[in-house]
C-alpha cells in the first residue's frame, strides 16, 4: 500500500477485489481506525469470513 493512499482509494480497491485480494488488503493495510476496518468488513462476503479469520491467525 502506498503511504499516501487514502481510505477512499483503499475502499474502492477492496470493493473491486476478489475474495483473495480482499483478504490480502484487509490483513496488510495499516493505520486504519476501528471504524474503517469495520466498514471494510461490512463489504466482505460473509460466506468467506472463515478464510479471513484464518488469514488473521
Amino acid at each position: 500500500m502506498a503511504v499516501n493512499e487514502t481510505f477512499e482509494s483503499i475502499k474502492e480497491r477492496f470493493r473491486k477485489a476478489d475474495v483473495e485480494e480482499k483478504i490480502k488488503i484487509y490483513t496488510s493495510v495499516r493505520g486504519l481506525t476501528v471504524e474503517q476496518y469495520k466498514e471494510l468488513l461490512r463489504m466482505f462476503p460473509i460466506k468467506h469470513l472463515d478464510r479471513l479469520e484464518k488469514a488473521m491467525g
